[in-house]
């Protein structure tokens, strides 16, 4: 489990962080009162995050901050000094944030720091800065946020890097850059990417008024013109990523299906009414598979809604796991999948498919009543070559009643 150390001198306002945190967040929470006691703890654990109290009885003027840093931990300083001088000097060393302490919602807002600090580490961040010394430290500074950094010289290389690495949230560039400035770079990106998929975050120090716009124009998703504070560039980051989080989690939520976090019947549409016009073009083939639990209404009468639910739940597993990730999975209705193997000939189809029916025979699940449930499956499979994608789906259709009728849990190929 995950550690967090909190160095605080008031041992009630301490012990009332490290109990919101344990309830909100499952951290195991250490406590000290002192840079001595803080010490003794940052030799024994390595910390997630610290949380930084700056007047202790033992320090004097930031020193405990200064050796936290050096111990290689990140830092958030919760602090009641309000003096702004104080505030700044404090924020240009490497730490995450500077709270004023000065009741329950500064409390709160520490846990919704760490809980963004923890989905940070799900991102990776392209910078895109011809200046050596300032990617280092957009880089440095990215990566005390937790998120995963890749750092480029300019436009031609990042999208090059986009290419290969598509798990990047958000680009940040500068405007100036040799071979490929921002604004190209921008509009490239925005041929491939809509805003929904990558953000675009423009680093500017040009004097130009029009600038910020033409870049926003051209689909840029924020602009901070230089110089600006640590403060306002977290939470432009922050912002920026949230929105995203945010519009791919509704996106999501109208395209999975709730149960099993496949894709939903009418994704599955959509998807692959633009896959088979490529594919028409192409020449390329594939195989669409209607894969069926059998026996279902019987699992459900027997064992309940939970039970059965929990059958759909494990085939989903398998088909997901067991499939290409470029392949594509849904859950039409019930106890009904389609699967969709791209690219492939009927030797290769039939094999996958015969390796799907088998890996579903052998696996299963024991229930709370330490019921042992085992499930099988009928599969039809039809190969897509001229004909329409519904006459395709149709007809894997039809090969499944054939198997279900020829006594379950086999394969049966157009």
């Amino acid at each position: 489990m995950k550690r967090i150390l909190i160095v605080q001198d008031n041992q009630t306002l301490a012990k009332l962080i490290a109990r919101k945190i344990s309830i909100s967040l499952k951290y195991e929470v250490d406590i000290a009162y002192k840079l001595s006691e803080a010490k003794l703890f940052l030799k024994k654990y390595k910390y997630f995050l610290t949380i930084l109290d700056i007047n202790l009885p033992d320090t004097q003027e930031a020193q405990v901050v200064d050796y936290v840093l050096k111990t290689g931990h990140k830092v958030i300083v919760l602090s009641a000094n309000i003096d702004k001088e104080f505030r700044k000097k404090i924020l240009k060393k490497n730490i995450i944030d500077y709270i004023n302490k000065s009741g329950v919602n500064d409390i709160n807002y520490v846990i919704q720091t760490i809980q963004r600090l923890e989905k940070n580490q799900e991102h990776t961040i392209l910078v895109v800065e011809d200046s050596m010394i300032f990617r280092k430290i957009l880089k440095e500074t990215l990566e005390n946020l937790f998120f995963k950094v890749i750092a480029v010289n300019h436009g031609e290389e990042a999208l090059g890097m986009l290419n290969e690495n598509p798990d990047i949230s958000l680009v940040l560039t500068d405007y100036n850059m040799p071979v490929m400035n921002g604004l190209e770079l921008t509009k490239e990106i925005r041929k491939k990417y809509k805003k929904s998929e990558l953000c675009v975050m423009v680093l500017s120090s040009s004097d130009d008024e029009e600038t910020n716009a033409i870049f926003l124009k051209q689909g840029a998703n924020d602009y901070i013109k230089k110089p600006y504070s640590k403060e306002e560039f977290f939470c432009r980051i922050h912002n920026s990523i949230e929105a995203l989080e945010n519009i791919q989690f509704i996106t999501n939520y109208a395209n999975r299906d709730v149960l099993t976090g496949l894709y939903n019947h009418r994704y599955f549409y959509k998807h692959m009414k633009e896959y088979s016009q490529d594919a028409k073009v192409s020449g390329e083939q594939f195989a669409v598979g209607i894969v069926n639990i059998d026996n279902f209404k019987e699992i459900e009468k027997k064992f309940g809604q939970d039970i059965s639910d929990e059958a759909i739940i494990n085939l989903s597993e398998i088909l997901r796991t067991k499939t290409n990730y470029r392949d594509f999975v849904a859950r039409f209705e019930g106890e009904e999948f389609c699967i969709i193997l791209k690219n492939i000939n009927r030797y290769s189809a039939t094999d996958i498919f015969e390796r799907l029916r088998q890996e579903v025979e052998k696996s299963g699940f024991t229930t709370k009543n330490n019921d042992y449930i085992k499930c099988t499956v009928s599969i039809g499979v039809s190969l897509h070559t001229e004909d329409n994608l519904e006459e395709t789906i149709s007809q894997a259709d039809m090969m499944l009643l054939q198997a279900q009728q020829n006594g379950k849990n086999q394969v049966v190929f157009d």
